[in-house]
């Protein structure tokens, strides 16, 4: 396995882990495209699928620079949706199926969680199978 390297000239480091989760990422894509090409009665998704990897450097800057140096590897424009309040991203695509790094910002993170730790506070009734929509206090907050 090599160390990727950025156009600064400058290399990543590699993580012993990274290069098995890596190997057995290739080896099951590999396996994958050997299974679908033996068996063309499987289905496939129409339009194709993502293969989507979220950043784990520290701090935004540092993610940032991490879809960076991928965009560059891949030849490809950075999206960057952040002063909207969305995510830094690169992609490129291959046949149908779209390779997409994705930075979401921390700002962006704590407001996602903020948001979301309200959702075991909201219990619906279930309805019956006859279709009635349950008590009248159905949506109410626990």
């Amino acid at each position: 396995m090599t160390a990727y390297t950025n156009p600064t000239g400058q290399t990543s480091p590699t993580v012993p882990g990274d290069l098995f989760a890596r190997h057995q990422t290739i080896a099951g894509l590999r396996a994958l495209a050997d299974f679908l090409e033996d068996n063309p009665a499987v289905p496939v998704k129409e339009y194709g699928a993502h293969y989507s990897v979220h950043t784990r450097v520290g701090d935004d800057a540092a993610a940032a620079a991490e879809v960076d140096q991928v965009a560059a590897l891949l030849g490809a424009e950075v999206t960057d949706d952040r002063p909207r309040g969305g995510h830094y991203i690169a992609s490129k695509t291959f046949g149908r199926i779209t390779y997409r790094i994705v930075h979401i910002p921390a700002r962006q993170m704590a407001e996602h969680y903020a948001h979301i730790s309200y959702r075991d506070n909201i219990r619906l009734d279930h309805t019956d199978q006859d279709g009635d929509q349950g008590s009248a206090d159905s949506g109410r907050a626990a």
